[in-house]
């Protein structure tokens, strides 16, 4: 069984309105199904499907879509929990036109939060299997409107979610330092308004800019789009350089995938960050059948 936390309770007090927002979405006016079926109670069975083993993430959500619609959910595993298909994942008790009400909203966003949570799994994994030590991290090329479930599922997963959005965190990018004319200048004046309580992160493109980062203050500097040896000794460098004059960490983002992880996961980069855990992720196939009365 999964030793996973709940992460539920971190879910902040707007997230039952989003529920409710999409159950709206779905059905604007008129229930025409749920007329031909009307309200006697039925029983559902939740079913993970697909081709391979899976984590289970959006638990919460999917919950909250039948309670909403007065129906209720059993579960027959824990969130975190790792399924092979075909997997009797949870029962859900209502009125048929309530649980069909429910059935794709909850569907929809169930099989995308497992997708991120199964893909966020088997990237931090393998990069442990290469003696990688450091954090595994999703990014903010999330989909509007469904943010916080895409981050969520990266926390079931295990990794860690990155910033949730742009009061979470400074990050000074590329258009931010061409704007503001350097990156000493940009990092001035991003503590005289973020204060003391807010890290602050640098995106730099060579060895100079990174030098220049860490001298001005960065708490994290991004080496953006190094790869192998120039990764490797760009860190190692300024490590050797700064010493213990300034506290920093180093990541790493751009195009790390499964496939060039073993080259990235340096011990070297204390983040490696990536999108690959949340876009274009494929998603887990579950269905909700209601099982015919006895």
């Amino acid at each position: 069984m999964s030793n996973s936390p709940d992460y539920s309770h971190l879910l902040p007090p707007s997230w039952k309105p989003q529920v409710t927002a999409w159950l709206a979405e779905d059905t604007p006016s008129f229930d025409y199904g749920g007329f031909v079926v009307g309200e006697a109670p039925r029983e559902a069975h939740l079913l993970g499907k697909g081709k391979d083993a899976a984590v289970l993430a959006g638990v919460p959500f999917f919950t909250e879509v039948f309670e909403q619609l007065g129906c209720e959910v059993e579960w027959h595993l824990k969130e975190g929990e790792t399924f092979a298909p075909v997997k009797h994942v949870a029962t859900v008790r209502g009125k048929a036109r309530h649980i069909l009400l429910g059935e794709r909203v909850a569907l929809n966003m169930l099989a995308r939060c497992s997708g991120i949570a199964t893909k966020s799994k088997r990237i931090l994994d393998i990069a442990r299997g290469y003696g990688y030590k450091g954090i595994i991290a999703g990014t903010r090329k999330t989909t509007p409107g469904f943010r916080l479930v895409e981050k969520y599922g990266m926390l079931v997963g295990g990794i860690d979610p990155h910033r949730h959005d742009l009061s979470s965190m400074i990050m000074l990018k590329d258009n931010h330092i061409w704007s503001h004319g350097s990156i000493t200048a940009a990092i001035t004046s991003a503590r005289r308004v973020g204060g003391f309580s807010l890290l602050l992160e640098v995106e730099v493109q060579s060895e100079a800019e990174a030098d220049e980062a860490i001298a001005a203050g960065a708490d994290i500097v991004m080496l953006d789009n190094m790869d192998g040896a120039e990764l490797v000794g760009v860190a190692q460098r300024l490590r050797e350089k700064w010493g213990k004059e300034r506290k920093w960490l180093f990541e790493s983002s751009g195009n790390i995938t499964e496939g060039n992880l073993r080259e990235r996961a340096v011990n070297e980069i204390d983040i490696l960050s990536t999108s690959a855990v949340h876009q274009s992720v494929q998603h887990v196939d579950f269905s909700l059948k209601i099982q015919k009365p006895q």
